[in-house]
């Protein structure tokens, strides 16, 4: 079954890849790897996900901001490879959580696109991870996510 398939399936719609914002490409192939840059928050309407966990968002919040940054990673693989069939395995995330100091449920944050990539790809969606809780992101987002990508050959 195509990838395109299983996202129609899942009812998972891909936004347009978002822009950078800075100086950085948002993907780079190297001996068959996609590092795909960075994907902060954006809601389905295209408005960030913005707040800090712990202080005015809920876990539930934060963990579909995360599933938001996951939609917005393969967008970003599908616009680097062309389609997403090209994918071998997510290989890691890196997930970046605006936390208050107190809130300590990062991992439970970054399920949200970890277990997206399992939904989409199987057995090659499951991955190595860091969590990580910081006092602020860019623009003021709530989640931020990174990730590794081995490409068929």
């Amino acid at each position: 079954m195509s990838i395109e398939f299983r996202l129609a399936e899942l009812g998972i719609a891909l936004p347009q890849a978002a822009a950078p914002v800075a100086a950085y490409v948002p993907a780079v192939e190297v001996n068959g790897l996609l590092h795909i840059s960075g994907q902060i928050s954006f809601a389905e309407d295209g408005s960030l996900i913005k707040g800090r966990l712990g202080e005015g968002l809920e876990l539930d919040d934060g963990i579909a901001a995360a599933r938001r940054c996951g939609i917005m990673l393969l967008a970003q693989i599908k616009a680097a490879l062309g389609s997403l069939d090209r994918v071998e395995r997510i290989v890691k995330l890196g997930v970046f959580v605006n936390s208050h100091g107190d809130f300590t449920d990062q991992p439970k944050v970054a399920n949200g696109a970890s277990e997206l990539m399992v939904e989409v790809f199987g057995e090659a969606g499951k991955h190595a991870r860091s969590a990580v809780g910081v006092p602020v992101l860019p623009l003021g987002v709530a989640v931020e996510v990174d990730a590794v990508v081995a490409v068929k050959a």
